[in-house]
């Protein structure tokens, strides 16, 4: 298996848009309930809240909110808003991720704390947290609340075990599938189960439609994983480089290490200590002669194919044949 060659990001984003249309308006009510809910009198907030805007790409969670919904009956009243407080959600993540990585660019825009400084970006983030909170809470229930809350507490719990294994040459397949559980899958399979049960979807089809957002999730992240040594900064629109100048390992690495030949992981081993950007080059062919490349996207295709496969619990519609395109696209994007 070779390596696909991804999709340019002009070509990304039309297959988005195509993707996308049959909840348009969905996403652009979502849009209004973000930017009004953000809303600050202070001028300097307000310059970060909108600076934010840089860091909304493929808007993905909230497009899931809306698509497990209509696959499952219905677009409500409650959908833009849950659609909302996802993208707080991941946004908060991602301005908090910025300041872990030391990351300086992100959707072809300065980071917050490359712009602002740490604490500014730090303090952005549990801003955008407190709102999400604020909003899920204006529901009928707490139950939303309580379902993001389980989430978001899953990411940090992912990224606090992926920063506690730096460095760890030793970390295993199944610890790091753990980890992407966390910081990525969690999100995106709360989204499509808050879609499908305010939907009025019975229990049976709100977990297979969780099920599906955790399967995109995985692939998703080891996607990502793969883009951060083979990907190009000028589609991505982000740092790249950051996971080996970190020393995370992400499952090529770990697979080089655990199934290469001794030559090979000798000397990426050597790469992973030095722990710089410029290993990048160097690790590519040890990554594809060794077989890990391959290994991982096979993974990815694993978790893409039990997606598409959670899906049978939904009727035909347009929406459940989207869900099923983009399991698909998140192995074919480049950014």
């Amino acid at each position: 298996m070779t390596r696909p060659s991804g999709l340019q990001a002009e070509e990304s984003r039309r297959t988005l848009g195509r993707l996308f249309a049959p909840i348009q308006a969905g996403l652009a009510a979502a849009e209004r309930v973000f930017q009004d809910e953000l809303k600050s009198r202070h001028p300097f907030v307000q310059t970060l809240v909108d600076h934010c805007g840089d860091y909304q790409g493929k808007r993905l969670r909230p497009a899931l909110v809306l698509l497990t919904g209509g696959a499952c009956g219905r677009i409500g009243e409650a959908h833009p808003i849950l659609a909302a407080v996802v993208e707080m959600v991941h946004t908060a993540t991602l301005v908090h991720d910025d300041v872990l990585d030391e990351s300086l660019v992100r959707r072809h825009a300065a980071t917050v704390n490359a712009e602002w400084g740490n604490e500014s970006a730090v303090m952005l983030g549990d801003y955008l947290f407190a709102h999400a909170y604020r909003l899920a809470a204006s529901l009928e229930t707490t139950l939303a609340c309580r379902w993001i809350g389980v989430a978001a507490k899953e990411v940090c719990e992912g990224e606090l075990q992926q920063i506690h294994n730096r460095g760890n040459l030793d970390l295993d397949e199944a610890t790091y599938s753990q980890i992407i559980a966390g910081k990525t899958a969690a999100l995106t399979a709360v989204s499509c189960r808050l879609g499908a049960h305010y939907a009025g979807a019975l229990e049976p089809a709100v977990a297979a439609m969780e099920s599906y957002g955790w399967h995109v999730g995985m692939a998703f992240q080891i996607a990502d994983d793969v883009l951060d040594i083979w990907g190009d900064e000028r589609a991505t629109g982000k740092s790249l480089g950051t996971d080996l100048e970190k020393q995370k390992l992400t499952l090529p690495i770990i697979r080089l290490l655990e199934a290469g030949d001794p030559a090979a992981v000798a000397e990426a081993r050597g790469l992973l200590m030095e722990a710089r950007a410029g290993s990048r080059g160097r690790l590519q062919p040890l990554l594809e002669e060794s077989g890990a490349l391959d290994y991982a996207w096979a993974k990815a295709r694993w978790h893409v194919e039990q997606a598409i496969a959670a899906l049978d619990v939904a009727a035909p519609s347009p929406y459940k044949d989207v869900l099923a395109e983009m399991a698909e696209y998140v192995l074919r994007r480049s950014s």
